[in-house]
């Protein structure tokens, strides 16, 4: 795990509250409408890579999915999404990694990230991701990124822009099948816009779902 790269996480969610950090959401669109739609098994494994103090999780037990893992480079974010569900939190895997050095045991039906994959930043950093995603996932990928009509950083860090060209070129590189694309205008607490690009791929043709 990057000690940079945790302290400055740990710092954000140590002095910031949600209405001070520009990805809250309320409701976590289109991501929750993306998973309910794949019409998936209730018990079908769930991670979200990043989940931060995401509202996410919350929906996902609100709509009875019971495999549920949330990863974060940040123990106070996580500790922050305890404190927040309760008892529930308790139903929810936490893992405490960063993205890059995770090193997942089993596979998982949906693969969730609107928070880690635009910040890496390098060829290096990407294909390392990659791996680790080819790796752990029998089912669909649903990744969020600032589009190239978006910003060029969050919280102070370098992101990688996508537009649907070249997103799609990388995923179908690493033999994933994009299935839908969407940009999305995310309004911050603060009322700034950002444009998001959401993507869903697969691992498979058959993977499709109904959405």
């Amino acid at each position: 795990m990057s000690n940079t790269i945790q302290r400055h996480w740990e710092t954000i969610y140590q002095t910031k509250t949600p209405a001070e950090v520009s990805w809250t959401q309320q409701d976590p669109q289109p991501s929750l409408e993306w998973i309910l739609k794949l019409d998936l098994p209730r018990n079908s494994a769930i991670i979200d890579v990043g989940g931060g103090d995401s509202i996410l999780v919350d929906k996902l037990i609100e709509h009875g999915y019971t495999d549920i893992t949330v990863l974060d480079i940040s123990t106070e974010a996580i500790e922050r999404a305890k404190r927040r569900l309760g008892v529930s939190a308790s139903h929810v895997q936490w893992i405490l990694c960063d993205i890059l050095a995770f090193k997942p045991t089993r596979k998982y039906a949906i693969w969730h990230d609107r928070a880690a994959f635009h910040f890496q930043t390098d060829s290096r950093a990407i294909g390392k991701y990659m791996e680790i995603l080819k790796h752990s996932l029998n089912g669909h990928f649903i990744v969020g990124t600032f589009s190239t009509e978006g910003p060029i950083k969050c919280s102070g860090l370098d992101i990688t822009q996508y537009d649907e060209k070249s997103m799609r070129e990388l995923l179908m590189r690493n033999e994933l099948q994009v299935i839908k694309q969407e940009r999305v205008n995310h309004t911050t607490p603060k009322g700034a816009n950002q444009n998001f690009l959401f993507t869903l791929a697969a691992t498979s043709p058959d993977s499709n779902g109904k959405i």
